[in-house]
């Protein structure tokens, strides 16, 4: 399997256990000693913070969500490797809560992760979701992925 294969193989892994509700499996894809950063600020360091802040929300306010590319449906997916164990991972996603039948606009966020290869195998050494949103008086920069956006040569 190629590490970009591998790569997209984890944010899958992510993505099933969340949808599951699985505090536990959602924190294995992440490192030991990992740094997650929510949409509001909150800041997660280690894997069993991430598990112990997850088991709650998936228990109550996000129990039955489900992981999406958002609104659009696109996860815009882009993975640079900054060195061969280590990929920067940009994504737009979002959340479909329990009883809607399509993605909010207003959870539509953009995904930043560093994924890394220790012995072998990938995992996630730092995350953070920004939610996507255009400040008034931008007159829609913002709208898009970002300026610049695409592939790199």
């Amino acid at each position: 399997m190629s590490d970009q294969t591998a790569v997209r193989a984890l944010m899958g892994r992510l993505a099933d256990a969340w949808n599951d509700g699985d505090a536990h499996a959602f924190a294995q894809v992440f490192t030991e000693d990992a740094d997650y950063i929510t949409f509001f600020g909150l800041h997660s360091q280690g894997r069993a913070a991430i598990e112990e802040v997850h088991r709650p929300l998936f228990a109550g306010p996000l129990k039955g969500s489900r992981l999406t590319g958002g609104s659009t449906g696109d996860d815009g997916v882009q993975i640079r490797f900054l060195r061969p164990d280590v990929a920067l991972v940009v994504a737009t996603g979002g959340s479909t809560l329990q009883g809607a039948s399509a993605p909010d606009p207003s959870r539509d966020s953009i995904l930043t992760f560093v994924a890394v290869r220790e012995d072998g195998e990938w995992s996630f050494a730092s995350f953070q979701n920004t939610r996507r949103s255009t400040p008034p008086g931008l007159g829609g920069v913002g709208d898009g992925v970002g300026v610049g956006a695409g592939e790199r040569p």
